[in-house]
């Protein structure tokens, strides 16, 4: 592997700095809106960092995963965050990096929401599998937190008009950097 390549995959020391700030404010983020039960930031900042950072998106997002099981528990309720946070990262990777601005504000909002709508459901294999839940438990597992759900997908299409400003601060902080 040639120098020029190896540098390339290499995090340099204020990529690290960046992306471990950005995975805990997205702790603290989560952490401070606790008192409003399935209403935080995650879904905004997982697809504004993507927007701007791609595949390094991914660091912040297990940054903050991570915390979440370092400082509340490696239990149950943390292993669907492995995937969760990646599915809403890989959906905003196949979104086209080019749309108008108006159109750009109504997608992210709009998935955003949908990724807050459905977590119930993405949630819910992996409790089945680790309560041993056959299918008509996981639904009503599902129905039961429906409410929730509701509620998370409304705050997250709010939430999800902030994606726009979000992406303009980060681009403009890393232009600081060079």
């Amino acid at each position: 592997m040639n120098s020029d390549t190896q540098k390339h995959k290499q995090l340099s020391v204020y990529e690290i700095t960046v992306f471990s700030m950005l995975g805990a404010i997205m702790y603290c983020s989560k952490i401070i809106l606790e008192w409003a039960p399935n209403v935080h930031l995650l879904g905004m900042f997982t697809m504004a960092f993507t927007l701007v950072y791609r595949k390094k998106a991914l660091i912040p997002i297990y940054v903050f995963v991570l915390l979440l099981g370092v400082l509340n528990g490696f239990n149950g309720w943390w292993f669907p965050y492995l995937y969760i946070w990646t599915l809403l990262w890989g959906i905003t990777m196949l979104l086209p990096k080019k749309m108008p601005q108006a159109l750009a504000a109504v997608v992210y909002a709009v998935i955003c929401s949908l990724h807050g709508f459905l977590f119930g459901i993405l949630y819910a294999p992996a409790q089945a599998l680790m309560f041993g839940l056959d299918f008509k438990q996981m639904i009503t597992w599902i129905s039961s937190g429906a409410i929730f759900d509701i509620v998370h997908g409304i705050s997250n299409f709010f939430a999800g008009f902030l994606i726009i400003p979000m992406t303009k601060l980060l681009k403009r902080i890393d232009k600081l950097k060079k």
